[in-house]
């Protein structure tokens, strides 16, 4: 059963649902306007942490004015149902029609991304990440116009951050690694997502896929894609490298922004059109040394011919050499030039020094980067020596970062699958039950992580000789506690809502062997026991339909 009325709009239909709330489409009672409904189920609206991500939805989409944007008409709370009104878009999702089609034309894709690349500005400019850009977000309308969906894990930077630390938010499939990684999405993770999307576009598959989420998510920040070309024979070399640019882990090495992709998508095109253009002209014109009669009675030399005699001119300018040129094309003078280059490459590098001030914004730089060996060479080839060198002046500015050094340097060494010989370090006791508790996690146990990260927490708070893995415990519970959260929040909450469902239409045993089964897979998940005691109790309670 669907409400009949929230706020001014009459309810028609459910069309749609997610962990985030339940779609449905209505009418305005006084306007006639059609609307796509979004409401937020009274048991999550209890929950803090849910209000404040359905309000940041309404918040991006309130900054937002584009053509390829879903509009927002209002928003209000009806007797605590939080809920908001937006464009109802008449066509389907982008999910949809892959579902159907399987993959679309080269031409097609491109067309969608560079509508979405329209929609991508829009946002950045607007200061919002969306973070969660995927098929099942794009919507297109029945006259071909793509429109971008869900905010709802949207960032907002320039009204503060979503979690504490970033946190893991977005769907394993299409997340950038930096995501995956923890780290802070920017605009070039959407980028990231969006060369995802025109993969899944072209080859009929998402780059990446696994049997689990973690399993997909590590493959985005270690792994390597098959080409789109491996699956789409017709496929342009020039769109090929660009979604392999989009995908490159390195977040420098994509496109700078939605703005530059899109010409990127615009100029593709227009080489297709000209290398098609010109191969057309080159095969309807016979060749020839350029005669009336060689050139099928023509005056003048043909197309052909003068494309060969502009390549040849070409060729011979270029391979004509200088004085300067011809002295450096002495296989001698490259030796003994190359000698000098190495040795003076070896001098400078090894007597430079930085300003302190550029050695300093040097090691930030390097901090800035996600947690990995750069953070190392941050340590060892700029903060120390500026430690040492002038501690007074230093020492304290540099310290917060030197803290976070040695975490991430111990968190490795307890993460280590075979620890090295004599090492007691790796041999303690606690380090050996952090250990396995990392294990756990990475293994997808996340109850029986959070368990032993929990106990650890409170066993190393107030002991002097593991501060350093109390802190490493301390922040690995909090990421488990995120990924738990997200998972309950994307599947658990949809997949109880269709017990709801079940239920109401009178569909009882289904309803009870699906709430069992989740009892099963989630019964010991601490932020399960009250969703699911929620569905069983309105499950026995709920009067059967009459027959």
């Amino acid at each position: 059963m669907h409400p009949l009325q929230v706020g001014p709009y009459a309810i028609d239909k459910k069309i749609g649902a997610g962990g985030m709330g339940t779609v449905f489409l209505g009418r305005h009672r006084d306007t006639g306007q059609l609307a796509a409904v979004k409401v937020l189920p009274p048991s999550l609206a209890r929950e803090d942490g849910f209000v404040a991500r359905f309000t940041r939805e309404i918040d991006a989409m309130k900054r937002l004015a584009n053509p390829h944007v879903v509009e927002l008409f209002d928003s209000g709370v009806d007797h605590e149902t939080y809920y908001y009104a937006m464009e109802y878009v008449e066509g389907e999702t982008l999910t949809s029609k892959l579902m159907r089609e399987k993959r679309m034309p080269w031409r097609e894709s491109v067309d969608v991304a560079l509508q979405i690349c329209v929609a991508l500005k829009a946002a950045h400019d607007a200061g919002i990440i969306h973070r969660d850009l995927k098929p099942s977000n794009l919507l297109i309308a029945t006259d071909g116009t793509v429109k971008l969906t869900d905010f709802g894990v949207a960032q907002v930077f320039a009204g503060g951050k979503l979690t504490v630390t970033g946190g893991i938010i977005g769907t394993a499939e299409y997340m950038s690694p930096e995501q995956a990684a923890g780290a802070r999405a920017t605009k070039k993770s959407d980028l990231y997502s969006l060369g995802a999307v025109l993969y899944a576009m072209l080859t009929g598959r998402p780059p990446f896929t696994g049997k689990t989420t973690l399993e997909v998510m590590q493959k985005h920040r270690h792994a390597q894609f098959d080409r789109a070309s491996r699956y789409v024979a017709d496929l342009p070399h020039w769109l090929d490298d660009l979604v392999s640019q989009l995908l490159d882990k390195d977040p420098d090495k994509r496109p700078p922004d939605a703005y530059v992709l899109s010409k990127r998508l615009q100029e593709i095109l227009r080489k297709v059109e000209l290398s098609s253009g010109a191969a057309e002209t080159v095969a309807g014109v016979p060749t020839g040394s350029g005669t009336s009669a060689e050139s099928g009675g023509h005056d003048g030399p043909g197309v052909a011919t003068l494309m060969r005699d502009l390549v040849q001119h070409e060729v011979r300018e270029a391979q004509k050499l200088s004085p300067i040129a011809s002295f450096f094309d002495n296989i001698w003078v490259l030796l003994v030039l190359f000698v000098l280059l190495i040795g003076g490459g070896i001098a400078w590098f090894k007597y430079r020094t930085l300003p302190p001030d550029q050695q300093y914004a040097a090691g930030v730089a390097l901090m800035d980067q996600p947690e990995g060996p750069d953070w190392l060479r941050a340590r060892d080839q700029y903060f120390q020596p500026l430690v040492q060198s002038d501690p007074d002046t230093w020492q304290e500015k540099i310290q917060p970062h030197l803290d976070r050094i040695a975490l991430y340097d111990w968190k490795s060494s307890v993460t280590r699958k075979r620890p090295r010989k004599n090492d007691s370090a790796v041999r303690s006791e606690p380090q050996r039950l952090l250990q396995i508790a990392q294990h756990a996690y990475e293994a997808g146990d996340w109850p029986r992580a959070e368990r032993m990260l929990a106990a650890l927490v409170t066993l190393l708070k107030d002991d002097p000789d593991h501060q350093p893995l109390h802190a490493a415990a301390v922040e690995l519970l909090d990421g488990v506690r995120k990924q738990r959260t997200l998972a309950v929040d994307e599947y658990l909450v949809p997949a109880l809502s269709r017990v709801k469902t079940l239920s109401s239409e009178g569909k009882k045993d289904e309803a009870r062997k699906l709430l069992d089964s989740l009892r099963v897979l989630y019964g010991d998940d601490p932020a399960a026991p009250e969703l699911l005691r929620s569905a069983r109790d309105e499950l026995e309670t709920e009067p059967a339909l009459s027959p």
